[in-house]
């Protein structure tokens, strides 16, 4: 692996380690009243779009960290609806 494409796993895995914390407190607390439900749902078009470039590019480091997020931001709007 090269350098260029391990600096794309490493910002790529800090970025979506961030979303970590949120998943883990709306999951305790079984409310997410403060999330934007319109906000995620664009994140997670936005992240499913990245999927594609990065499948498309066949670049691992785009696809692996924005798939990974996918399924963090889904849990939230999933979260959302269900604790509502």
């Amino acid at each position: 692996m090269d350098g260029l494409s391990l600096l794309g796993l490493v910002a790529g895995g800090l970025t979506t380690a961030s979303f970590v914390p949120q998943v883990r407190k709306i999951w305790k607390t079984k409310s997410a009243e403060d999330v934007s439900l319109l906000m995620f749902v664009a994140f997670c078009v936005g992240v499913s779009l990245w999927v594609v470039y990065g499948v498309l590019k066949s670049e691992v480091a785009i696809i692996l960290p924005n798939a990974v997020t996918l399924v963090l931001g889904a849990a939230v709007v999933w979260m959302k609806l269900k604790f509502k």
